[in-house]
């Protein structure tokens, strides 16, 4: 059984414990505040952006119009791009993606390579002994777009190179502060969903009508194409980062009221002792009084 310094140390740790857990769990609402505001102002843009490349994809004779719109018939590799976080504490948040590439991408029929956004999940992937392109850790705060469309561009140039037919982004949707999914969207080339109308795919419900490119088609499509996909890599990296905060706010929370409820067992136990050793000193200094009568 401990003794009561001991008790009395074990008390102020998880107090300590406490009181770092409460300061990281209003950081972390402090930063989920400003990512989930970053997500809602780039929100209606990339989806705009997204239903445009839909859209291109969805014109007749799309095969045409741009290589990377051309799906390939026999892949023999594919990219995976992952976005997790670059610091821990954030409860299941990390672990749940790397899961999630494994439910999808163990058993695929071809070799996948993966792109690490996050020092987190690049751990894990090297860990699980998958094979790693390239590395992007460290990432600001709050990332602009020029400061993730490095790995746009390696998307795009690793499969116009053909070092890979198919590129696949997997990040973690945030839909509120206690509900965040995690999510795998094929990137290149760009595929309607199975069953899907053209006119469905770019949101509108009217009969499809083809687009009209102004100068030039090709240089046009050459500028947008490589710029919305890389546009849906920051869009997901903003979406990540609000889910890592809200998850870090969560399981901080949680954390909290853990030490809170360990110090309460502590002190009950320290008090119940300290009650015990109370108890026997009166014992001892009555039965030296009635010796002494006696």
């Amino acid at each position: 059984m401990a003794s009561a310094r001991e008790m009395r140390l074990r008390i102020r740790s998880v107090k300590n414990i406490a009181q770092v857990t409460r300061a990281l769990e209003a950081v972390s609402a402090a930063k989920v505040r400003k990512s989930v505001q970053a997500v809602a102002a780039t929100r209606p843009y990339a989806t705009k952006a997204w239903q445009v490349l839909t859209h291109v994809a969805a014109q007749p004779g799309r095969h045409s119009l741009h290589p990377l719109l051309v799906e390939r018939p026999n892949p023999k590799s594919a990219l995976v791009i992952v976005i997790t976080s670059d610091r821990g504490l954030a409860g299941a948040y990390n672990s749940n993606i790397v899961r999630f590439i494994s439910e999808h991408f163990d058993g695929y029929p071809t070799p996948v390579r993966y792109i690490a956004v996050g020092r987190k999940g690049r751990d894990l992937l090297i860990r699980r002994r998958k094979q790693l392109l390239a590395d992007f850790s460290n990432l600001p705060a709050a990332p602009a777009f020029a400061d993730v469309s490095a790995i746009g561009r390696l998307a795009v140039t690793e499969f116009e190179t053909a070092q890979a037919d198919q590129v696949f982004l997997v990040y973690t949707e945030f839909i509120n502060m206690g509900r965040q999914n995690a999510r795998v969207k094929q990137l290149l080339p760009l595929e309607l969903t199975e069953g899907q109308s053209p006119a469905e795919a770019s949101g509108k419900s009217s009969p499809l009508a083809p687009y009209e490119y102004e100068p030039d088609l090709r240089g046009l499509l050459d500028e947008i194409i490589p710029r919305f996909t890389a546009l849906q890599v920051y869009q997901a990296i903003l979406e990540s980062l609000a889910s890592e905060h809200a998850a870090r706010m969560v399981a901080m929370h949680g954390a909290t009221d853990n030490a809170r409820d360990l110090a309460g067992a502590y002190e009950l136990q320290y008090n119940k002792m300290r009650q015990q050793t109370i108890t026997n000193d009166i014992l001892d200094i009555v039965g030296g009084a009635e010796a002494l009568a006696a």
